[in-house]
C-alpha cells in the first residue's frame, strides 16, 4: 500500500517564486499543515465529540440505505469490473465484499449522497460524506498492530470537518446556496486529505503537500446537480482527498502556498472569488472547533436541504386546512403559491426523475400537501408520475421575495393556498426540525438511523453500530467501526 512510502518524506527542494516573497512559517497553508499535524484528541470538547458522533452515525445510516440505489450499483460495478487488487476495505451494504481502500471510499461516498440524505452545514456543504468513507477505508489499510486508535479516528474526522468549515468561512460567497462549484467537491476533497493525513500520522510537510495535491483534484460544477452524477461529487471528494494524502506519504509534492491568496496566481482562491484566508491558530486546550459554535443539520427526508423549509410550510398549511374543514381535498385548491429564495437549480416545475424531484421546491411542497409527509418512497417512479401530483404541480406559482435570501441560515419557506371558497390559507417555516437551530433529538436521530439501516441490515447489526459509534473514543482499534459494517 502507498502508506508504506511514508518514510520517503525527506523534503526535496522545489523552487516556488512566491516562497521568496512569503516565508512559509507565516503562510496560511503551513498554518493549516501545522494544525493538522499538531492537534490532539484533548482539543475536542464534549460538545464537539457529541455532535461529531451524531454526524458519524447519521452518515453511516444514509450511506447504508444509499447502497440500495441505482447510482451506487453503477459505481460499485465499475470498481468491481476495473479493479481487484488490494481489496481490503469494507463496502456499505455488501457483506463480505472488499475493495481497494480508495475505491471503497469512493463507492461509500457515492452511497452517502445517492439520495441527498446526508448532513448539511453552514456555510453550505455536506461535510461528513466527504470525510468518513476515507477514514473507514484508511483504518483498514495498516497492519493490525500499527492501526490508529478509535480516538485517533474521531480526532481525524473532526479535523476533516474543521478544515472544510475554516476554508468556507474565508469566503462570504460560500455562505449562500452555491451557483458555480458544488461545495463538497471543493472543501470536501481538502477535508478528506486533511483527515486521512492525520489518521496516517503524516508530518507537517506531508500534510501541506496533501492539501495542495487535493486542491488539484477538487471541484465539480453545479450543473450536474439533480442528475445521477451528483453523488459522484462526494465519492470523488472522499476518494481523491484520500489519494492526495497517500501520494504525499510517498513523497509527492505540490505548491506549499496553495491555501494562501497569492496575487496573480490562483490556488484555492480559484474556487471562491472573494476568498480571504487567514492562518489557523496553533492548537491548544483553548482552541474552539467550529462544530462547537455551529451545529449540523440532519435531514428527515432524502432531498436538498432547501426542500425541508417548503415541506414543513406545506405541512403547516395542510394542517390548517384540515382544522378549518375537517379534511384535506386537493381538488379544492385553486392555486399554490410558493415564496422561496432565488436558486435556479432547485426551482423545477415538473421534475422528470427522482434526482430532479429531490431538487424541486414544487415537487416537495405538493408531495407534502398530498400525503402529509415526504419520505424515501415519495421519490419513486410511481409517486413521481401519479395524476393527482401532476395536477397539483400545474397550480403552483413561485415568488421570490427580496427578504428571502438563498442562505441556509436566513431563508424561509412559505406556502399559500387559494381555495375554491375564496379563502387564503398560509403556512410558513423559518426553521425546520433538523436544522442546527432546531436539532433532531437523539431519539429522532436513532429513529432515522434504524429506519435507514433496516433496508440493508438486521436490527442486531444496526444496534451494534450505534454502540460502536457511542463508544468510539474508547476503542483501541480504529478499524472496529469498519468491521461493524459487515
Amino acid at each position: 500500500m502507498p502508506t508504506q512510502c511514508a518514510s520517503s518524506s525527506d523534503p526535496v527542494s522545489s523552487p516556488h517564486p512566491a516562497l521568496e516573497e512569503r516565508p512559509l512559517e507565516k503562510a496560511v497553508t503551513s498554518s493549516f499543515a501545522s494544525f493538522i499535524h499538531g492537534v490532539q484528541a484533548d482539543h475536542l470538547s464534549q460538545a464537539v465529540r457529541h455532535r461529531s458522533k451524531r454526524m458519524i452515525l447519521d452518515s453511516i445510516g444514509v450511506g447504508l440505505v444509499g447502497s440500495t440505489t441505482h447510482v451506487f450499483n453503477i459505481a460499485l460495478g465499475y470498481c468491481q469490473d476495473m479493479f481487484s487488487l488490494s481489496a481490503i476495505s469494507s463496502v456499505y451494504g455488501r457483506k463480505g465484499l472488499r475493495l481497494p481502500p480508495t475505491l471503497a471510499a469512493y463507492v461509500n461516498g457515492v452511497a452517502t449522497h445517492s439520495m441527498d440524505f446526508d448532513d448539511t452545514w453552514h456555510p453550505a456543504t455536506h461535510p461528513s460524506g466527504a470525510v468518513l468513507p476515507a477514514l473507514i477505508a484508511a483504518s483498514q489499510v495498516l497492519p493490525g498492530g500499527s492501526r490508529p486508535t478509535s480516538s485517533d479516528f474521531l480526532l481525524a474526522f473532526n479535523l476533516g470537518i474543521e478544515v472544510q468549515g475554516r476554508l468556507m468561512h474565508f469566503s462570504k460567497e460560500a455562505s449562500n446556496i452555491p451557483k458555480r462549484f458544488h461545495p463538497p467537491s471543493v472543501v470536501g476533497t481538502i477535508g478528506s486529505a486533511a483527515a486521512t493525513a492525520k489518521l496516517l500520522s503524516l508530518n507537517a510537510d506531508q500534510c501541506a503537500h496533501a492539501l495542495a495535491i487535493a486542491a488539484s483534484l477538487a471541484g465539480a460544477p453545479m450543473a450536474n446537480a439533480a442528475t445521477l452524477a451528483k453523488p459522484l461529487h462526494i465519492g470523488n471528494a472522499t476518494r481523491l482527498g484520500m489519494e492526495a494524502a497517500l501520494l504525499a506519504a510517498c513523497g509527492m509534492e505540490a505548491n506549499p502556498l496553495i491555501l494562501d491568496d497569492v496575487p496573480g496566481c490562483s490556488g484555492f482562491s480559484a474556487f471562491y472569488g472573494d476568498y480571504q484566508p487567514s492562518p489557523l491558530a496553533v492548537p491548544d486546550l483553548d482552541y474552539s472547533f467550529l462544530l462547537e459554535k455551529q451545529d449540523i443539520a440532519f435531514k428527515r427526508f432524502p432531498a436538498h436541504l432547501g426542500m425541508h423549509w417548503v415541506a414543513d410550510a406545506a405541512l403547516s398549511v395542510r394542517n390548517r386546512v384540515i382544522n378549518m374543514m375537517g379534511f384535506f381535498n386537493p381538488a379544492a385548491i385553486c392555486s399554490v403559491l410558493l415564496r422561496v429564495p432565488v436558486s435556479k437549480y432547485i426551482n423545477r416545475s415538473f421534475p422528470e426523475s427522482e434526482h430532479e424531484a429531490r431538487h424541486s421546491f414544487q415537487f416537495n411542497a405538493c408531495t407534502a400537501l398530498l400525503d402529509g409527509k415526504v419520505g424515501i418512497s415519495s421519490f419513486s417512479e410511481d409517486s413521481l408520475r401519479r395524476p393527482e401530483l401532476i395536477n397539483l404541480l400545474k397550480k403552483v406559482v413561485v415568488e421570490h421575495p427580496e427578504d428571502n435570501v438563498a442562505n441556509f441560515d436566513k431563508m424561509y419557506g412559505e406556502v399559500v393556498l387559494l381555495l375554491e371558497s375564496g379563502e387564503i390559507v398560509t403556512g410558513r417555516c423559518d426553521t425546520f426540525y433538523g436544522h442546527w437551530r432546531k436539532p433532531l433529538s437523539q431519539e429522532s436521530l436513532y429513529e432515522k438511523f434504524r429506519s435507514n439501516t433496516a433496508h440493508v441490515l438486521h436490527q442486531v447489526q444496526a444496534e451494534a453500530i450505534i454502540e460502536v459509534v457511542e463508544e468510539i473514543e474508547n476503542l483501541e482499534d480504529s478499524s472496529h467501526l469498519a468491521s461493524s459494517l459487515q
